[in-house]
This record gives C-alpha cells, sequence and structure tokens, in this order.
C-alpha cells in the first residue's frame, strides 16, 4: 500500500488530512511563550486572530530529521511504501530534514520537495491523490512523476498589506509606508522554490487585474489538473471580489473553484487580506 505524508505548510490541517487518507506533519508555530501544532491545536482562524492581535511576528520552526523519522517508521509498518511531499527546500530546511530521516528507509520512503508551499504544494499533493488512487503505479514512479510535473506548478498572490514583509523584515520601513501611502499592492510568486516579486499594483482592481494577467502570462490553467484560490485572514471577501473580476479564467471551464484558507506558514509573511491562486500551467 502506498501512503502519503505531507506538511502542514500546504495549509491542510488535521480535520483534512484524516478525510484525505493522508498523514499530517505539523510545523511548529510560536507566540511568545506558546508553542502550537499549525493545523492541529492551532486551527489558521485562530492563528490569523492571534497574528492580528500580536505586536510581534509569531516563529514557525522546521520539522526535524528525529520527527520525520518517527513518521516514517509508523508509516511503513505492515510493508507500506511512502511518499512525503515537503515544503520547497529554498523555504525551509523541513525538506533536508526529511531526506536525512529517509536514508533510514531506503526502498520504503521517497521524499518530494513541492518547490512551492500553501496551496502550491497542496494542489502537488492532490496530483499524488490522484496518481495513488488510479493504481498501477509504484511509488518511484509517483514521485518521479510529481517531480516531472512539479514546474508547472504556478503560486500567484496579491497582498492587502505590506506591513507583515515589513516586520519579517523582507522589505524596508520606508518602502512599506510609501506602499501603504499609495495603497500599493505587491503581487508575488514562487518562481523555482522561493518568493519573488513580480508585480506591484495601485488598489485592489487593478491588483487583482494584474493577477489574471500573470496566470495567462504563465500558460493559464491546465483544468485537467488540480487547482485551487487562497485566502488570508478572517474572511473571504477579497477572495470573493478576485473570483468575480477574474470570472472569464473559469467561465464554462470548471463548475467549482476549491477555495482553501491559508495557514500560518505563507501567512505569517503576508497577513491577512491576501488572495492566492494556484494551478499547473499549460
Amino acid at each position: 500500500m502506498i501512503k502519503l505524508i505531507v506538511d502542514s505548510a500546504s495549509d491542510v490541517d488535521a480535520t483534512e488530512a484524516e478525510q484525505l487518507g493522508v498523514s499530517l506533519i505539523p510545523l511548529q508555530v510560536r507566540f511568545g511563550s506558546e508553542e502550537f501544532s499549525d493545523g492541529v491545536n492551532l486551527s489558521h482562524r485562530q492563528f490569523f486572530e492571534k497574528l492580528i492581535e500580536s505586536a510581534e511576528l509569531p516563529q514557525t520552526s522546521q520539522i526535524n530529521e528525529f520527527r520525520w523519522g518517527e513518521l516514517f517508521e509508523k508509516e511503513t509498518q505492515n510493508e507500506n511504501q511512502v511518499i512525503a511531499v515537503t515544503i520547497s527546500s529554498k523555504l525551509s530546511g523541513t525538506y533536508s530534514c526529511a531526506k536525512k530521516a529517509a536514508k533510514n528507509f531506503v526502498g520504503k520512503v521517497w521524499v518530494v520537495d513541492s518547490l512551492n508551499a500553501s496551496i502550491g504544494e497542496r494542489i502537488l499533493l492532490q496530483y499524488a491523490l490522484k496518481l495513488v488512487a488510479q493504481g498501477g503505479l509504484s511509488a518511484q514512479e509517483i514521485a518521479d512523476k510529481l517531480n516531472e510535473k512539479k514546474s508547472r506548478v504556478k503560486l500567484l498572490a496579491v497582498l492587502d498589506t505590506l506591513k507583515y514583509l515589513r516586520k519579517g523584515g523582507r522589505i524596508s520601513s520606508v518602502v512599506a509606508f510609501t506602499g501603504e501611502l499609495l495603497s500599493i499592492k505587491p503581487v508575488i510568486a514562487i518562481e523555482k522554490g522561493e518568493v519573488k516579486l513580480v508585480g506591484k499594483a495601485i488598489g485592489s482592481k487593478k491588483g487583482n487585474n494584474l493577477l489574471m494577467q500573470l496566470v495567462n502570462t504563465c500558460g493559464g490553467i491546465n483544468f485537467d489538473m488540480p487547482y485551487a484560490v487562497a485566502y488570508s485572514g478572517l474572511n473571504d471577501e477579497y477572495l470573493q471580489k478576485y473570483l468575480r473580476d477574474s470570472e472569464c479564467l473559469w467561465k464554462d471551464k470548471t463548475q467549482n473553484v476549491p477555495s482553501y484558507m491559508i495557514g500560518s506558514t505563507i501567512g505569517t509573511h503576508v497577513g491577512p487580506g491576501a488572495i492566492a491562486v494556484a494551478f499547473f500551467a499549460n
């Protein structure tokens, strides 16, 4: 039997992991002296409630080799084979720790660096679930297909505020202040595993339009593969506006656009009010 593991940087929480039939390994999130397991005893909503109230940014910690080893030991019982999908190796040491732990399970465990995070990592997991359900492929063959297709995964997001990038030291206070003053909405993407600033727009309407243009620039959405949208914060108001603004992307292509809430790993840096789209490019 082939078992799938994913880390919580995918924004899959414990309840959903159980429904999907995958094992979740959570990153740890620390607010001051309080430590939580992401998506287990700290829901995405609870995270944003704490983030909004907190003066300091929370800290997230990678999943160490020992924790991976424990889970691999458990999941390889009864001759099971395991595929673990992780957050980008360029964003966290989690992948490296998983690879080290997997050395003790050669022929039983395959670790795939998603080169992504949030819903970008999630849709790669969903592709893995599809391949497992279809049957006929070994764990090695599925891992190979994931590695082959992951470069087609595109994650684009428009942020509502520069405040959290400033708090995290990603941009200067002067740039953040000017951006807030002019209502600049930065558009980011994950490219080759790293977060890149790919555009700026003044106001949410232009931000949504730029996001839509970038989807087309990437080659458009392959609707035969998994795709998703997501939002950060306590409500999906901005996401619903984006879906209305970008109706031409989805109309006559799909009856349903899966939407999710962004969790702590990416939410720490983008703050509330962000919207994201992830897809396999044509």
